[in-house]
């Protein structure tokens, strides 16, 4: 999500998204956990999937075609005009690639974020995965990616807040020698793709709104080799690093609990 971008209506909303953060119920939550379990669905069946010689149009089929399955429907297909069931970001792409006829090639490493709706409830959650046999630098920028994630996720406790999630990110990242993506932050997550808070990948902690039992958000740290700059590409969806750079993206839609966060889109 762009920072301070107008958060807009998710196309299967039966009604506007008013501003504001959002506290389910607990069966609210249930629908929730039914939203994340598709989304992991699809992400097991694409760590399978990838490999040389596949396109990012073919992945795009097979998650799309495991969301049907499950009675579900694709959150991202349409959602601001967006083309396709996923998003597919290869290299120095950091979020939003547009499937197509791209192959994947040995040593490529490629993003991919899946968004779920059922029962009037969404799922989100990103992964990034090595194509075959890849440098020692790019694994390690996906790790350094999903353990920052990991921080973040360990950060969201009840009664600490937003910006306790955006510090541990930016201070597992940094410590690594990473830089993170700061025009492009996570989000609360709900009956709408896009909703309060925004959840940024860097900044001071204890500040920021409180997390309370029953909030949902989406934690999504955007990690580059280089510099933390971006751009967008001419077809205004794709992200890439300013410097060409490698970059990796990791998310999880949890929700916030008594007793610590609970991880909805879990697919490991």
């Amino acid at each position: 999500m762009k920072r301070d971008r107008k958060i807009e209506t998710a196309s299967n909303s039966a009604s506007p998204y008013k501003g504001g953060i959002t506290i389910k119920s607990a069966q609210e939550l249930e629908a929730m956990r039914h939203a994340g379990a598709v989304v992991a669905s699809v992400i097991k069946l694409l760590k399978q999937s990838v490999e040389p010689g596949i396109t990012t149009r073919e992945l795009d089929y097979l998650a799309n075609k495991e969301i049907l399955s499950h009675g579900a429907k694709a959150t991202f297909k349409g959602y601001r005009g967006f083309p396709a069931t996923i998003c597919t970001s290869v290299n120095e792409e950091i979020v939003h690639g547009i499937p197509g006829k791209r192959v994947l090639k040995e040593g490529d490493i490629i993003k991919l974020d899946v968004g779920a709706t059922i029962d009037g409830f969404i799922g989100d959650a990103a992964v990034s995965l090595p194509v075959g046999s890849v440098a020692p630098e790019a694994l390690g920028l996906l790790e350094a990616t999903r353990l920052s994630l990991e921080a973040g996720i360990q950060a969201a406790q009840v009664g600490s807040r937003i910006g306790d999630v955006s510090a541990a990110v930016q201070a597992y990242s940094e410590a690594h020698g990473y830089s993170v993506v700061r025009e492009f932050v996570g989000h609360g997550v709900g009956r709408f793709l896009h909703e309060d808070p925004q959840v940024p990948n860097y900044g001071p902690a204890g500040r920021g709104p409180l997390l309370r039992p029953g909030m949902c958000i989406a934690i999504e740290p955007m990690l580059n080799v280089g510099d933390w700059h971006t751009r967008i590409l001419d077809d205004q969806w794709t992200v890439v690093t300013a410097d060409g750079s490698l970059s990796a993206h990791f998310e999880h839609t949890i929700a916030i609990k008594e007793g610590g966060p609970e991880v909805l889109t879990a697919h490991e």
